[in-house]
């Protein structure tokens, strides 16, 4: 099971759930004061340590390197981790995923493998592991399936161009993508990013 630690929502009695995935090199430490920036008192937030120790943090998979074996273990655990939620009475359609950077990408594989459609899904300066073999393996439900993604123009890690590629063949594909860029580099904009972002999480679930 994956490290994680609870952020109840202000509401008592919400069952409204986001789990978030870091970034490379990152762990749920830095993003303890997520739920506060995104200011909605009726949702939980589970934050969630990816399970490979790597320097002083984690990452989702191997960095560099294929990133494909990493990538499938990873998926078999967020599966886990989503099952585990329903055992717990929480349904797939009151969660929600948040990934940044190699969490982005955590998200474009859960949200379209996970075989139970997910409340939506928002991955922020990422990238997909092998779309089109993605598109072959998804779930059943995954055309029903809500993404927002954004990606700053000036980011010198992941490429702009190659992000917005890929999200232009998944949307002629037929997924569910609302796209966000801004003047950003490898970060999460504290702005305008921030609000397209709690906008899309308020949509997900009818507030």
């Amino acid at each position: 099971m994956l490290d994680a630690r609870l952020i109840a929502a202000k509401e008592a009695g919400s069952r409204r759930l986001l789990i978030v995935l870091h970034g490379l090199g990152d762990s749920l430490r830095g993003y303890l004061g997520f739920p506060g920036e995104l200011n909605l008192p009726w949702l939980n937030c589970l934050l969630v340590n990816a399970p490979n120790p790597y320097y002083t943090g984690y990452s989702w998979f191997d960095f560099p390197g294929d990133p494909r074996p990493g990538v499938a273990a990873s998926y078999g655990l967020l599966s886990e981790l989503l099952d585990h939620q329903r055992a717990q009475g929480i349904p797939p359609e009151e969660i929600a995923l948040f990934g940044f950077s190699q969490g982005c990408l955590m998200v474009w594989e859960t949200g379209l493998r996970y075989p139970h459609r997910l409340a939506g899904c928002v991955g922020v300066s990422g990238f997909i592991c092998e779309p089109e073999t993605l598109l072959r393996e998804r779930s059943p439900v995954s055309g029903s399936q809500k993404f927002l993604v954004t990606h700053g123009f000036m980011d010198p890690v992941i490429p702009f161009a190659e992000s917005k590629k890929q999200v232009d063949f998944m949307k002629k594909s037929g997924i569910d993508v609302q796209w966000y860029e801004c003047p950003k580099a490898h970060t999460i904009d504290p702005y305008g990013e921030m609000q397209a972002i709690r906008r899309f999480i308020q949509q997900c679930f009818g507030k």
